[in-house]
């Protein structure tokens, strides 16, 4: 029953500017890591930025002072804000999480969103 719904996506110049969020939703009862990840055709999955329930973040090198992960543990909710786009920054993007609640309350499961299409256009 827990979901990540994910929204910002979209087609955007080289340089523009996107902001991504991913909500919770479900009988959770706590979150602790949240994450975004990418994968563009022919490519892995690969981490893009990291950020712990007290705050801690965690960048790729390649997007390291362009992106900006963020959260609001008040509606179970993880952001980030890409700045200074590239083409290469072209991916499906996809939020997780490490969430308790139904129906694994003991422990904590990685859930992931259905992912969502940037387009950086050069």
């Amino acid at each position: 029953q827990v979901q990540l719904v994910e929204s910002g996506g979209g087609l955007v110049q080289a340089g523009g500017s996107l902001r991504l969020s991913c909500a919770a939703s479900g009988t959770i009862l706590s979150i602790n890591d949240m994450g975004w990840y990418r994968q563009a055709p022919g490519n892995q999955r690969e981490l893009v930025a990291t950020i712990t329930n007290d705050g801690n973040t965690n960048y790729a090198d390649s997007v390291k002072g362009r992106f900006t992960i963020s959260r609001d543990n008040a509606k179970n909710t993880v952001f980030l804000q890409m700045s200074s786009l590239k083409p290469e920054d072209t991916a499906v993007y996809y939020c997780n999480a490490d969430v308790r609640g139904y129906p694994f309350r003991t422990h904590y499961s990685k859930y992931w969103g259905q992912g969502t299409q940037v387009t950086v256009s050069s």
